[in-house]
């Protein structure tokens, strides 16, 4: 068995401090950070980490937001730490979950800055995989701004601006597109419930890729989690209204830290006296405490099979597409349905023998040699997907042209050509 890998990490603060991590935003590095180290390490021991193939870390792509939390751990295992308080922006939110609903033993306390129990789409992260590997990362680089700033923000910090746009642009695709894979199958509304640490969860007011609705959904799913509201900031939060988030994660650690017994005899700096469920935070964040809710759980009585077809049928062809099918089944068409999902994605597309791009192979030049256009069309989608650039997808048409004739081929390449430029049209 291979040794766990582990990430790129520095350390500020005195020594025998206790341990504060900050895990990072997708594309960004640990320097994100930079305007909190001042404040937050006089007080712990701050841990800031790169992910794969970001600021020059090894580009050893992680498959999922548990193989992150998972090497993060390991990194930690090296140095001696056991217990740790953590705040993550982002991805790195999705780690800081991760860690309290799996390692809970591990967590002192935690906060959840511009996250989301699920981000966004799974397709628009499967899409934006599609769009750095055809295009690489410039088109996402140059898409930065308007994603991680206020227009305000941008306009006043050019060299901000900069420093970002050329973070995303020397970041390894490979781990970004990993990254992007992981994103689209993090979703833990479900578990929400069974987060037992103290959690602060910090939005910005005009944040679009993760915006306050998504953080609300967090504290009303997390029994002991306050909101805090930062106006003036979209997503790169720490970035953008740095002065507000070092207060609210100071004061934050400060009162919430579960660290008694801990191995290495680190205890946490005393908790101030406390203060009122909304109070102002410089400069203007808003603190909220919101109650929770948690839903009846769903039963669900179809086999294993059904389970695991839907789930491979809506990585591989989108949830939009699986949506839309199953919206226009009725009585007549339900068992057809049922019948795809569990024995064409359940039962074959599920089988270890060969791996997804070769069936994307596969499919394509029995589709295009059978002339089923319509679903060549989104079998191209769901190949781009799968990790075939469009010059394979090329190379397996002309393969076909010569096996199944001329006139197929023509017909399958204006297909996949049109699918092909809808899919890889940078973002932005």
């Amino acid at each position: 068995m291979s040794e766990t890998k582990t990430l790129q990490y520095r350390t500020d603060g005195p020594e025998d401090g206790p341990v504060l991590v900050l895990g990072p935003s997708l594309g960004t590095t640990w320097h994100m950070w930079d305007r909190q180290i001042p404040e937050l390490s006089h007080h712990w021991r701050v841990l800031r980490f790169d992910l794969p193939g970001h600021g020059g870390a090894p580009a050893h792509p992680a498959a999922s937001v548990a193989e992150l939390a998972t090497r993060l751990l390991a990194t930690l295992d090296q140095l001696g730490v056991e217990r740790f308080g953590y705040a993550g922006c982002s991805i790195g939110g999705a780690i800081g979950a991760e860690l309290a609903l799996r390692h809970p033993h591990r967590v002192g306390s935690l906060a959840l800055v511009s996250a989301s129990p699920r981000f966004g789409s799974a397709d628009s992260f499967r899409q934006r995989g599609v769009v750095v590997r055809t295009n690489g990362l410039d088109p996402i680089a140059r898409a930065t701004p308007e994603r991680w700033f206020t227009p305000d923000f941008a306009a006043a910090q050019p060299a901000i601006v900069d420093w970002a746009v050329q973070m995303v642009r020397t970041t390894d695709p490979g781990c970004y597109i990993a990254a992007c894979e992981a994103l689209a199958a993090f979703d833990v509304r479900a578990e929400l419930s069974r987060i037992g640490v103290p959690t602060l969860v910090v939005a910005g007011a005009d944040d679009q890729v993760t915006p306050p609705a998504d953080a609300r959904v967090l504290v009303a799913g997390i029994a002991d989690a306050r909101l805090a509201l930062v106006p003036g900031a979209s997503h790169l939060t720490p970035v953008e209204q740095p002065m507000a988030v070092t207060d609210l994660l100071v004061r934050h650690f400060s009162s919430s830290w579960q660290s008694a017994d801990h191995p290495t005899g680190m205890t946490a700096i005393p908790a101030p006296p406390p203060k009122p469920v909304i109070s102002p935070v410089q400069p203007g964040a808003e603190v909220v405490e919101y109650g929770h809710h948690v839903p009846e759980p769903l039963l669900d009585t179809r086999s294993d099979a059904y389970d695991q077809g839907i789930k491979v049928r809506r990585e591989v062809l989108g949830d939009a597409h699986v949506d839309r099918a199953q919206s226009l089944a009725d009585e007549f068409t339900d068992d057809f349905q049922d019948f795809i999902t569990r024995y064409a994605w359940g039962e074959v597309w599920t089988r270890p023998g060969i791996d997804r791009r070769t069936r994307s192979v596969v499919t394509l030049t029995a589709l295009a040699a059978r002339g089923h256009l319509d679903e060549l069309a989104f079998h191209t989608r769901a190949a781009l997907r799968n990790g075939l650039t469009p010059s394979e997808i090329k190379e397996v048409l002309l393969h076909t042209g010569v096996y199944c004739g001329v006139p197929t081929a023509n017909s399958a390449f204006a297909v996949a050509q049109r699918i092909i430029r809808e899919e890889t049209s940078p973002e932005g």
